[in-house]
């Protein structure tokens, strides 16, 4: 990797939150031979939940990070298993019984084919969220980590900026880079705590989610319903599987729709009943109820997501990820979003010369990177209505369903990241010169 003893700024970066976009922020500074330092609140890496998927774009952000990332992640990515998937995204079928579709316009019944959705050479990539992190975890030397610092608040004083944490510490920095999650503290700094747009919402759906041994799944299902990308729609709710781990686990996601809009709850993921599980997905078909019987420890998570923000950053203190935009997982693309934006904040960086231009970096960013990450939060929204059929525009009619599912992806997955960083250069130049 290619960090040298003596960093080519002359300015230091604190990067706060250890996660996904947190670790692929600070490669993509030491890739650029930033003086940087990580703070992390607990008191180790970790990641929770299980499988995460990545598009096209996604994978090219990380090569142009480090290719070191890329490498790593061809280690452990698993795509769908038979060749004629191979580029398939998943493959979208009716997931209730016959006497859940008396209202479709086109007819169909459990395990009718909706649609099959492409995404070029990537097809659908995907890895255990735990691996990645120790993918990335690799490529930071040691002592750029800090652990059990939680922000509490950072503010400029003097020329610095200062961060304090939870246990007392301080610690001083040039610019600070908020990745701390969809909780964010360093969002409220940004934004102010009682801001619209600081606090995440509840979007009004849940998730069951757990994993299957293969072997066994493919015992109960089948090899091409096991092993490659499945998306089962109803009516309010729908269910996904991908293989992870090299084929060997099934990931299961089973989503729902919570009708009064509301969660209660302080806690987010929960331990859950499979009783209350089964009721959910009562009337649905066979497929479906042996995927929920087989599932391994299963809790369920309710879905957040940020109403769009303002802005991205304040002063030299900027927000990334899920701090900035937490998405619903509905198009596979929210830790697509924090690597694209780790991408294009790390270059723009390594482009500032002296602690004054690290404003204009953070502008040149938030104008990139703001509208297309908050449309994809809209849009992981739309994607949820229509493989629920609570689209007011395309209801049930499976052949405008088709149509759309087949053509809606496209413009996350072919994204031109270096367009998009000339296009943030060119931001910064001209806010250079004014």
């Amino acid at each position: 990797m290619p960090v040298t003893d003596t960093p080519k700024s002359d300015f230091h970066v604190a990067v706060c939150g250890g996660g996904i976009g947190g670790l692929c922020m600070l490669i993509g500074l030491l890739h650029q031979n930033i003086s940087c330092t990580l703070y992390e609140a607990a008191p180790a890496f970790a990641e929770i939940g299980a499988g995460v998927s990545f598009g096209a774009n996604a994978v090219r952000a990380m090569s142009l990070i480090d290719p070191e990332i890329k490498k790593g992640y061809d280690k452990i990515a698993t795509s769908n298993a038979s060749p004629a998937w191979k580029k398939c995204w998943f493959n979208f079928t009716l997931g209730a019984k016959e006497d859940g579709w008396k209202d479709l316009k086109t007819p169909g019944k459990e395990g009718v084919q909706v649609a099959q959705v492409m995404a070029g050479d990537v097809g659908h990539s995907s890895v255990h969220r735990a691996h990645f992190l120790d993918v990335l975890v690799k490529l930071v030397p040691d002592g750029v980590a800090k652990f059990g610092k939680r922000v509490e608040n950072v503010e400029k004083v003097g020329e610095k900026m200062q961060i304090t944490f939870h246990d007392g510490s301080t610690a001083e920095a040039d610019a600070v880079i908020g990745c701390d999650g969809v909780k964010s503290r360093t969002r409220q700094i940004v934004l102010g705590k009682d801001h619209e747009s600081t606090n995440p919402t509840f979007t009004g759906k849940y998730a069951y989610r757990g994993l299957i041994p293969m072997e066994k799944a493919a015992g109960a299902l089948g090899d091409d319903l096991a092993r490659n990308s499945q998306m089962y729609m109803g009516r309010h709710g729908h269910v996904l599987t991908f293989p992870i781990e090299n084929g060997k686990t099934m990931n299961v996601v089973a989503f729902q729709s919570k009708l009064d809009g509301e969660w209660e709850d302080e806690r987010w993921v929960l331990p859950m009943k499979k009783e209350d599980m089964f009721n959910d997905f009562e009337g649905w078909g066979t497929s479906v109820q042996q995927i929920l019987s087989l599932m391994e420890k299963p809790d369920v998570w309710a879905l957040f997501d940020h109403p769009p923000a303002p802005t991205y950053y304040k002063g030299r203190l900027a927000i990334l990820g899920d701090a900035a935009h937490a998405s619903t997982p509905h198009q596979g693309a929210g830790a697509g979003q924090a690597i694209e934006d780790a991408f294009i904040l790390s270059n723009l960086l390594g482009q500032v010369k002296s602690t004054n231009e690290i404003e204009k970096a953070f502008h040149a960013y938030d104008a990139v990177r703001r509208p297309r990450s908050q449309q994809v939060v809209r849009t992981s929204r739309e994607a949820a209505a229509i493989y629920e059929f609570e689209d007011e525009n395309l209801g049930t009619d499976l052949g405008r369903i088709k149509k759309r599912l087949e053509e809606r992806f496209d413009w996350i997955w072919n994204e031109d990241l270096p367009q998009q960083l000339k296009k943030a250069e060119d931001v910064m130049g001209a806010k250079a010169n004014l």
